[in-house]
């Protein structure tokens, strides 16, 4: 891929890139984590412009079907291999992984980030994951760094028209 006016689908990691990857334990034994509130107007502003979001996470609590859902966008949460649930997304919505940007910042992304078309890092991730990026966020994962890559998109696609 080009640049990210191609991009058709953007898919996303929770933990560390929609937050800053910490989570809080009450003393219940619940946790809950922070996420950078603009984030949602960027994901909105991608629909306006026709791209699809997804985030696949590991994570198996359910605060990311509860964020993602308050979003309005699809998520799978639980899911160890990422880079087979996303080729099962993309083949379901007849795209490919060129037309893909994937966000990420830990090795559990590794293998969608060297697959996609658009491999993008948030600015606190791995050694190994900042070495496979096309981009690498200003921003810190939960801190806007979703805001930021969506700004990027839809700048891209409002050019591109």
């Amino acid at each position: 891929m080009k640049n990210l006016g191609d991009v058709k689908i953007v898919a996303l990691d929770f933990d560390g890139v929609m937050t800053d990857n910490r989570v809080y334990v009450d003393q219940d034994g619940r946790e809950t984590v922070a996420c950078w509130r603009s984030d949602g107007i960027g994901l909105g502003r991608l629909k306006e412009v026709g791209v699809e979001t997804v985030v696949i996470s590991s994570e198996v609590n359910q605060v990311v079907e509860k964020r993602c859902s308050k979003l309005k966008i699809n998520c799978v949460r639980g899911e160890s291999d990422k880079l087979s649930t996303l080729k099962k997304i993309l083949k379901e919505k007849k795209l490919s992984l060129e037309e893909t940007c994937f966000v990420g910042n830990d090795l559990p992304d590794l293998e969608c980030l060297e697959n996609v078309g658009y491999p993008i890092a948030v600015k606190n991730s791995a050694k190994e994951v900042l070495k496979v990026a096309k981009y690498i966020t200003k921003r810190e994962g939960g801190m806007g760094a979703v805001r930021e890559v969506c700004d990027m998109i839809y700048d891209a696609k409002k050019v591109k028209k």
